[in-house]
């Protein structure tokens, strides 16, 4: 992929399927915002919610407010993506996670990736973009800098022999 809005981006793919694909970005922090920032923009009291960094969900509409979180929380917007975890987008899961009866394990992301009805498709079949298993460790335990590298190791890759040229047989 040479776009630079998606260099060493990892995506967490929350929907895909005949209609085109929606990712959330988990790998580049968004600067000068912060979780508790975006609590006290709503009129919600961060209560004992950590005032973690908020990441760079993609180029659609990035003022839009994304929570990916573990499973065992749910709202009733709240979309389960495999069994990796669960993508909400309401005030719900925001005023939980202040509460602390929130998800045990969540991301705030600020926009999307989106692509049209075959889009995605194309750019993987132009090696554009590699699709990774969905490990929960990378998702949630690996800090936002590390998480392009961790997803090539889990995959059993070492990124450092990977090229940014491709050819053809």
């Amino acid at each position: 992929m040479f776009d630079p809005r998606f260099e060493r981006s990892v995506n967490v793919m929350c929907v895909h399927d005949e209609n085109g694909a929606l990712g959330v970005g988990i790998g580049h922090v968004r600067e000068g915002v912060r979780f508790h920032d975006v609590l006290e923009e709503l009129d919600i009291d961060p209560g004992v919610s950590p005032n973690r960094e908020i990441m760079h969900g993609g180029p659609v509409e990035p003022g839009r407010g994304f929570i990916l979180h573990s499973t065992e929380w749910a709202g009733s917007d709240s979309i389960t993506v495999g069994t990796l975890c669960a993508l909400s987008a309401s005030m719900d899961v925001l005023r939980a996670i202040a509460e602390g009866r929130g998800p045990a394990h969540w991301i705030m992301a600020l926009g999307y990736a989106g692509w049209g009805a075959g889009q995605l498709e194309g750019e993987m079949r132009h090696h554009g973009w590699y699709a990774a298993e969905g490990h929960r460790q990378v998702v949630f335990q690996s800090p936002p800098e590390g998480r392009w590298s961790a997803t090539w190791r889990a995959e059993g890759i070492d990124p450092a022999l990977l090229s940014n040229e491709t050819g053809r047989a």
